[in-house]
């Protein structure tokens, strides 16, 4: 079976390693496109590089040469332009065509860039498929990216960040940490609109103006003004609507994604919010072309087919992600074999957590009920319990239906968010007395806590304590990056690098 895969980032390569062993075997023709020169890199934590707590080795997920030892083509630094339907050929920049009988689809997202008077398009980027901005203004979607805002940290510069979703809030942590001068601005009210609830906002505003981070509400960005530095146009501040004006060195935009879809529409498939691709991971309109990942739309056509709005959409976690790209290899290797597989399932529910420091914050599920309103006849009240304590930074809210966790938010009360978290995957049930779990966080805290082997630690990549436990025993892993190697854990967003550490302290001290 010949397979192009279009795409070399974390999850393409999470496809091409478990696809692996069907190249080796001769039963699988694999060849990879990456747009880029560099070895694959993890993106989520390109600003951690940018910061100076990752190194540039340490994001590298990959090393091209061993896939193509073990029999698989690899290209970089090209691009597919097209994909020929009628010949089942993936066209390449440079006018290569190569024959297909699958194409996986792993292109990702883009940055999204508003319109803002003032804001050019210079040249295309280094990999040619994007758009380098105005001098001083930026997204943070490649080491080129990052570069530019490793120099002004570096500088202990002024940066002006548009957008408090989780990655803008993260970036201005880092930046606030790192000795820049950071300010995050936003439209509407309060950051992350979509996964916290007014309460838990305020919580996390005073947080982070405290961790020296300048919040700017009811933002509505209209224009950059620029100056001249050698001939060449440099951002010099972003203006608002109701005239603020945020002065800085250099402006990142963190404006949120867009799948890189445009393949597909060119070949005349059926999009949504991504490629539509079925229970198989299959386009609706081609069966020999799967999406995976942050260009993968994953809806039933039976159902929606006729639909012109089709609801869901990629989840923008890179876990789910990975889940789809181990899940559409086991099913070719199934087909390969003659044998059945089951229909992909995304289980795990979505974990929001803030890669940070200065704060603990965990979300998951709608937290914006409300407690304090009117109950329609008929209907049941929402069963909500809530604790707060803005002063010194703690906020928690829990939502359940008969006990069971639906929905939670938890901010400062990392053991709480710990226990949640585990509560939230099982479908698990509260204690009757919810005060139990915020004790957890008490400094004299002597409660059990539900961990164990069983604990997911790893949330990315479903790995639990058990397992890296195994690991450490089995392999004599002594670090982090040891600790990944062996079980894929703080290969993703990083966010339990913390706790793989402390893991690592503990055996340490039992073995001493």
């Amino acid at each position: 079976m010949r397979i192009v895969l279009v795409g070399f980032g974390p999850v393409g390569v999470r496809f091409a390693e478990e696809i692996l062993p069907e190249v080796q075997a001769g039963r699988v023709e694999l060849t990879i496109v990456g747009a880029e020169q560099h070895d694959p890199y993890n993106r989520i934590m390109i600003a951690e590089y940018a910061a100076g707590d990752v190194s540039r080795d340490g994001l590298i997920v990959a090393d091209p040469e061993e896939f193509r030892s073990a029999g698989a083509r690899v290209i970089q630094g090209d691009a597919v332009t097209a994909i020929d339907r009628e010949t089942h050929e993936v066209v390449l920049s440079g006018g290569e065509r190569i024959a297909y009988d699958r194409v996986v689809l792993a292109t990702g997202a883009r940055s999204n860039v508003p319109s803002l008077d003032g804001l050019m398009s210079v040249s295309p980027d280094a990999s040619g498929l994007d758009a380098q901005l105005t001098d001083g203004v930026t997204v943070l979607r490649s080491l080129e990216d990052a570069e530019r805002v490793k120099a002004v940290i570096e500088q202990g510069g002024r940066v002006v960040v548009l957008g408090a979703g989780i990655l803008g809030i993260e970036l201005a942590l880092l930046l606030a940490d790192a000795g820049a001068i950071p300010s995050i601005s936003h439209f509407g009210p309060i950051p992350m609109p979509r996964q916290l609830d007014r309460g838990a906002a305020h919580v996390l505003v005073e947080q982070m103006t405290r961790a020296g981070v300048t919040v700017v509400p009811h933002t509505r960005a209209e224009a950059i003004i620029a100056h001249d530095i050698d001939g060449r146009r440099t951002f010099r501040a972003l203006v608002s609507s109701d005239g603020k004006r945020l002065e800085g060195d250099l402006l990142v935009l963190s404006c949120g994604v867009q799948p890189r879809a445009e393949l597909a529409v060119e070949a005349g498939l059926r999009v949504g919010r991504g490629v539509l691709v079925d229970e198989q991971l299959r386009s609706w309109s081609d069966p020999s072309i799967h999406a995976i990942g942050d260009v993968a739309h994953v809806q039933d056509p039976e159902r929606f087919g006729d639909e012109r709005s089709v609801p869901g959409g990629p989840s923008g976690l890179v876990g789910p992600g990975w889940r789809q790209a181990e899940w559409l290899a086991a099913s070719i290797t199934a087909e390969i074999s003659g044998q059945a597989c089951e229909p992909y399932r995304e289980d795990v529910p979505g974990i929001v957590l803030l890669k940070a420091s200065q704060i603990d914050l965990v979300t998951a599920g709608d937290v914006q009920v409300d407690p304090f309103a009117p109950t329609p006849a008929g209907e049941r009240a929402p069963e909500v319990a809530m604790w707060a304590d803005p002063q010194h930074g703690t906020y928690v809210k829990m939502s359940t239906t008969d006990g069971v966790l639906d929905a939670f938010v938890a901010v400062g009360q990392p053991r709480a968010a710990a226990e949640l978290s585990v509560l939230y995957q099982r479908r698990g049930e509260l204690p009757s007395d919810r005060s139990l779990l915020l004790r957890l966080d008490a400094a004299d805290e002597t409660l059990p806590r539900a961990e164990g082997r069983d604990a997911t630690v790893c949330m990315c990549n479903a790995v639990t304590a058990g397992q890296i436990e195994d690991a450490v025993a089995e392999h004599e892993c002594t670090t982090v990056e040891e600790v990944g190697s062996c079980t894929r854990a703080g290969t993703g967003c990083g966010g339990c690098r913390v706790r793989i550490s402390e893991l690592l302290a503990q055996r340490e001290v039992a073995s001493a």
